[in-house]
């Protein structure tokens, strides 16, 4: 198994990349991909998907810990084990938003996490907001007309009531090659518009291409490749985590 990860700064944002991006192995045989992308209406939107990401490790560390001691359940499924995550993220940002009396201009993030059991090669992925997700070969956009639903708009809710009304869950049976990846992945932009280079499908590219999965910093590559070689640059902050079996 290979895991490729990249964030960056987009070419119209100057102080803080506000995508976050990390994975993370736990248990004998789950991992744990999730990448945000803080609203660039919000404040210090940089900090809130940064906020979420330290969440969702402490969350991760916690479950490995309590399934070693026998504290949890292991044996269940990805879509209970996602939702009890969800569960526990509700609960720790509904906590640190009251601690520190933020406001929820303050917590804007979209959130993708994609989880899999190693061994059967199932997973599940969840996106709170826009996003893009490509599964063995297929891209998905997430879409909300540039209005994401962002999770802090429900923290006062009824989690049951609010996990039940999610639509944009996907279960996969045999998980090769997956992606999750921030709306950034679709604004690359030409930086001279007086060349005339070949068009490129760059979500394809970056997703399913398999050039340099040999590479660890393949994503990197690619990204290098196309701001070098056929002049494009991500105007929006980047986010992707891809996981080849």
């Amino acid at each position: 198994m290979q895991i490729y990860q990249i964030t960056k700064i987009g070419e119209y944002h100057f102080d803080f990349c506000e995508d976050y991006a990390f994975f993370k192995r736990y248990s004998d045989n789950k991992l744990l991909c999730a990448v945000m992308d803080g609203c660039t209406m919000g404040e210090e939107s940089y900090f809130a998907s940064t906020l979420l990401g330290k969440i969702i490790k402490k969350i991760i560390k916690e479950r490995d810990y309590k399934e070693f001691f026998g504290e949890i359940i292991k044996n269940i499924s990805l879509k209970q084990e996602m939702k009890e995550i969800l569960l526990e993220i509700f609960t720790s940002l509904q906590n640190i938003k009251n601690s520190l009396l933020l406001e929820k201009n303050e917590l804007l993030t979209t959130l993708v996490l994609f989880l899999m059991d190693i061994n059967t090669k199932k997973g599940i992925i969840i996106v709170v907001g826009d996003a893009t997700i490509a599964i063995n070969g297929k891209i998905t956009r997430f879409e909300q007309d540039n209005q994401p639903d962002y999770l802090i708009y429900h923290l006062g809710e009824n989690f049951e009531e609010w996990f039940l009304r999610q639509k944009q869950i996907i279960e996969i049976e045999n998980c090769q090659d997956v992606s999750i990846s921030t709306d950034g992945i679709d604004s690359f932009q030409k930086t001279d518009l007086t060349e005339n280079l070949e068009q490129l499908d760059i979500p394809a590219y970056l997703l399913n291409d398999k050039t340099f999965l040999d590479k660890k910093e393949m994503l990197n590559i690619k990204v290098r490749s196309l701001e070098n070689n056929y002049l494009l640059k991500a105007t929006d902050d980047l986010g992707i985590i891809r996981v080849v079996l």
